[in-house]
């Protein structure tokens, strides 16, 4: 069997990350979406939801008993200390995950779609690192649209986030169209 070539995909909040893995998506790479796999760990039940509640405390829970992740992002985000201790938290498990779902990947490309990637430690997984940005005015609309949060939260979200300095190519996702991003993916690979 061929092995997969891993990219490893990367950037901040509002980066354009998850556009860049549905081009890569549309080209035949197999994505690991490691947001999703938080949320299924954080979901009741799952893998860290007992760690999370014990740090962070029973105020996070919605009446239902599932983390509510908009009043523990309230918290991670207005302190890097906190967020640093919520990442602690869930990134022994997604990178778990993630090693197992990068064995069974049968694509020629197999895409690992996280904000962390190198503080989780997927990177050694990875064959290139592809890091997305855009302008700091284009993420801050971006984060406000997708979260319908105000200007001042998402400054905050942006202000705590990582630098990153170690990177195969650089993605800067303010084009003018989808398809022309779509046209620049299907280049690089």
């Amino acid at each position: 069997m061929k092995q997969s070539k891993v990219i490893g995909l990367t950037g901040g909040s509002g980066s354009g990350k998850s556009t860049v893995a549905s081009a890569l998506e549309k080209n035949g790479a197999f994505i690991i979406d490691c947001d999703k796999i938080a949320h299924q760990n954080m979901a009741k039940g799952g893998i860290a939801y007992d760690d999370i509640v014990a740090c962070f405390g029973s105020g996070i829970l919605a009446p239902g008993g599932e983390i509510d992740r908009k009043k523990l992002g309230a918290i991670v985000f207005e302190d890097k200390n906190k967020l640093e201790r919520l990442n602690k938290i869930t990134h022994r498990y997604i990178a778990q995950r993630v090693r197992e779902l990068v064995l069974r990947s049968a694509a020629d490309i197999t895409v690992i779609d996280a904000p962390l990637l190198h503080k989780a430690g997927l990177d050694s997984l990875c064959d290139e690192v592809w890091l997305t940005d855009a302008p700091r005015s284009v993420r801050l609309e971006r984060i406000m649209q997708r979260d319908l949060i105000t200007r001042e939260q998402a400054e905050s979200r942006l202000k705590n986030q990582d630098k990153y300095d170690s990177f195969d190519k650089l993605i800067i996702t303010d084009f003018e169209t989808l398809t022309e991003l779509e046209q620049y993916i299907k280049e690089l690979i």
